[in-house]
């Protein structure tokens, strides 16, 4: 199972999120996995590539069909949420940042 998202030629939008964890659960592995599950289901969703390394920076980036979509997930009651409970839960700090891929190359078995 590959763990890069299935990406269509672009031009897309990718959403992508770095953040620093704050210790502890708290409920974050459960709102992790509905937010996984929720974002699927959107219209616009092209799919996710997320790692997090073992001192809890995390890095997701998540892939949209265009601007629209994206900005209707970023409005779904859960996902508000959930953005509450990570500013005053689960990370120490973040960043967000959105952008249009308009070119992308694939290597070395994807040439």
């Amino acid at each position: 199972m590959s763990r890069f998202a299935p990406l269509p030629a672009p031009p897309y939008y990718a959403v992508i999120f770095t953040a620093q964890r704050s210790d502890g659960d708290h409920g974050y592995d459960a709102m992790s996995a509905q937010m996984v599950e929720m974002a699927e289901q959107q219209p616009g969703y092209i799919g996710a590539e997320s790692t997090r390394d073992s001192a809890g920076l995390g890095i997701t980036v998540s892939y949209w069909k265009d601007e629209a979509s994206l900005v209707a997930w970023k409005d779904v009651a859960q996902h508000l949420l959930a953005q509450k409970l990570g500013k005053t839960r689960w990370y120490e700090h973040y960043t967000l940042r959105v952008a249009k891929v308009e070119r992308a190359y694939d290597g070395p078995e994807g040439r």
